[in-house]
């Protein structure tokens, strides 16, 4: 049968293109979007609320213009209305940006993390091997130390892999997953390293992202039949890799709808059952059930 669908207006589009959302039949969770990137953040939050994302986490890279999202938040959610989904604060530094850490930065991390109730977690941090744009050893000392920071902290990570999943995984082990979790963010790898990440402890979440919707990637739909129920997350990392049909417009946190749909296909369950197990699992790791 086919799903129920829903239309919306189309994040970025000519105001005459319009896209269809299914309509999963239970709230879900966008657990990594970067809201400040977007044109129209307002609109997005909307839009999140129409199709029944209740729960947005939105990245803050302490390198690019945090004061973007600190700053302006409030101001977005206002103006979306009572109705607009929860955000909340994923800070940290990106491994492209590994090369700019410096104590300051770290005290400046400490002190939004101890004043900033919104903050629900660190990252991305981890590695990028794909464009070094930081050198290896400067990623993999940031990658070590924002784990350090998050055992310390009590909050969980957003773990970002380039090209370097088994050294990742490597740190991971060594270091020792924080108490508050991980999540291994936008998974595209194959279901045995799914399961590699998965052992590291109960407290290890995998979350896909547009690629699993994509013709090609069965590898990566393996991958999310492997995932408990109760250990599997989706997110856009919006305004980047839309989904398909829509892929290479730019995404927002409503078309996780469409992510969460494609991983239900894959495992044969009910689009609502993942949706409100996405939704739930968000707001265990993050601390918001």
């Amino acid at each position: 049968m086919a799903e129920d669908r829903q239309r919306m207006p189309e994040f970025g589009a000519k105001p005459a293109e319009r896209v269809e959302l299914p309509a999963l039949g239970a709230e879900t969770a966008d657990t990594h979007a970067h809201l400040d990137m977007l044109d129209d953040p307002v609109g997005a939050l909307r839009n999140a609320a129409a199709a029944d994302v209740t729960f947005v986490a939105t990245v803050v890279d302490l390198t690019e213009k945090p004061e973007v999202t600190l700053d302006d938040l409030g101001g977005w959610l206002d103006a979306a209305g009572a109705g607009a989904p929860e955000v909340g604060l994923i800070v940290g530094v990106h491994p492209h940006n590994a090369r700019h850490w410096s104590p300051l930065l770290e005290e400046r991390l400490r002190a939004i993390v101890a004043s900033d109730d919104r903050v629900i977690g660190l990252g991305e941090l981890g590695l990028d091997y794909h464009y070094e744009h930081s050198s290896r050893e400067d990623q993999r000392a940031m990658f070590a130390r924002q784990l350090e920071l998050a055992h310390e902290f009590g909050l969980p990570v957003t773990v970002h892999l380039r090209e370097a999943h088994d050294e990742g995984l490597g740190i991971l082990d060594d270091a020792g997953v924080p108490t508050a979790g991980a999540i291994i963010h936008c998974f595209t790898e194959d279901a045995e390293t799914a399961e590699r990440f998965l052992a590291l402890g109960d407290n290890v979440y995998v979350s896909f992202a547009g690629p699993v919707t994509f013709k090609k990637a069965e590898q990566i739909r393996d991958a999310a039949r492997v995932v408990p129920l109760d250990r599997l997350l989706s997110e856009t990392d919006c305004p980047f890799l839309a989904p398909a049909p829509y892929r290479g417009r730019p995404n927002e946190p409503a078309y996780v709808t469409l992510n969460v749909a494609a991983i239900a296909r894959a495992r044969g369950d009910a689009p609502a059952e993942v949706a409100a197990a996405t939704l739930a699992n968000a707001r265990r790791i993050f601390g918001r059930s």
